[in-house]
């Protein structure tokens, strides 16, 4: 999978520019605060129809503009694909071959990425939220079924959420049982994809830390939470678990449980990572997930994702970089830093000069 070209128009600081990329590393170089990490924000946009950064798709638009376009053409071993999103102060439009698609499912999955940033040591030292958005978002990239059950679960549980906030508790008690079958139902199909997609992970990401760590450190996963193999079963067991938290929810006016408070629980030569791990620790076990998310893209779709490494180099030591360099061979990366021969090598690549929301020619 290889990202040809990337159109801007009126994006963060970007009024009107055509960045074209091509197969293998492609290196964004420029002071601070020129553009480089919003353009690798709009490749991710494009794959997961989402920003890392921000809530509010209206904060990418350039300041003083009512809308912003993004589009690019992608080479897929199935041909090639136009992929196009406007994005309005209130709503946004996707295009995919020049077609509006009513779903964001329908929109994913077309160009596929894995966006790496030093901000990512927030998947190993922060809250749950920071792991199951991981999850979310990757899963989402390679399974429509999952995207579309998420969705409806997340709408679900807001209206049960809203239903919690009433004073009516004889009327709440009484609808609760409708709400919680259905969230029952797709909270199963979330919890299948999740323990299928941990399974093949936790493998590849210890793989790929032994080969960062040489072998030094171990790196284990496992998804925090017992549920039985069936997806029925898991369906009836958290049916029981709504049931029984039914009285506990309506004193605090949210549902306590389910997979929206689901966590993966990271372990470093048997200890906590998000406990003990060093920063430089936790920055090598981010990247070995990103690395094998890479991997998983792969197996899954048959061809390897855009890899996108946002400033990543500068927070590595000598070695791992010349690792990470070995590691990334036929994928193609987009690779954003200040100065890059401070961080290459002598690697092979494809330079962009940013400056200012353009690219100097």
């Amino acid at each position: 999978m290889v990202i040809e070209n990337l159109t801007l128009h009126n994006f963060r600081n970007y009024e009107d520019e055509t960045f074209c990329f091509q197969d293998g590393l492609n290196v964004l170089t420029g002071r601070n605060a020129q553009g480089k990490t919003n353009c690798a924000e709009a490749v991710f946009y494009l794959c997961t129809g989402t920003s890392l950064r921000i809530r509010h798709d209206s904060q990418l638009i350039r300041r003083g503009e009512t809308s912003a376009r993004i589009g690019a053409r992608v080479k897929t071993r199935f041909g090639a694909v136009t992929l196009e999103a406007l994005i309005f102060e209130k709503k946004r439009e996707l295009f995919v071959n020049g077609n509006k698609v009513a779903r964001t499912a329908d929109f994913l999955g077309n160009m596929n990425c894995v966006f790496f940033s030093p901000g990512e040591l927030r998947l190993i030292q922060d809250g749950p939220d920071e792991r199951r958005r991981f999850l979310n978002l990757s899963i989402s990239q390679t399974s429509r079924e999952y995207c579309t059950a998420l969705t409806r679960y997340q709408r679900i549980l807001e209206q049960r959420n809203n239903l919690l906030k009433e004073r009516d508790v004889s009327m709440v008690l009484e609808t609760l049982p409708v709400w919680d079958e259905q969230l029952s139902v797709y909270a199963a199909r979330i919890i299948r994809h999740r323990r299928r997609y941990l399974a093949r992970l936790s493998p590849l990401a210890r793989d790929a830390h032994a080969f960062l760590t040489d072998g030094a450190e171990e790196l284990m996963l496992e998804m925090d939470g017992t549920y039985p193999e069936n997806e029925d079963e898991i369906a009836q067991k958290l049916a029981g678990q709504f049931a029984a938290a039914r009285e506990r929810d309506l004193r605090l006016g949210f549902t306590s449980v389910g997979p929206h408070r689901d966590d993966i629980r990271i372990f470093l030569n048997g200890a906590d990572a998000r406990a003990f791990c060093s920063q430089g620790q936790a920055r090598t076990a981010a990247l070995s997930l990103k690395l094998a998310e890479t991997e998983i893209f792969k197996e899954l779709s048959g061809e390897p994702p855009v890899l996108i490494l946002d400033d990543v180099m500068s927070e590595l030591d000598l070695p791992r970089r010349k690792k990470l360099l070995g590691r990334i061979g036929g994928v193609q990366c987009l690779l954003t830093c200040t100065h890059a021969e401070r961080v290459l090598y002598g690697a092979d690549c494809y330079k962009l000069k940013i400056r200012e929301g353009k690219i100097v020619r």
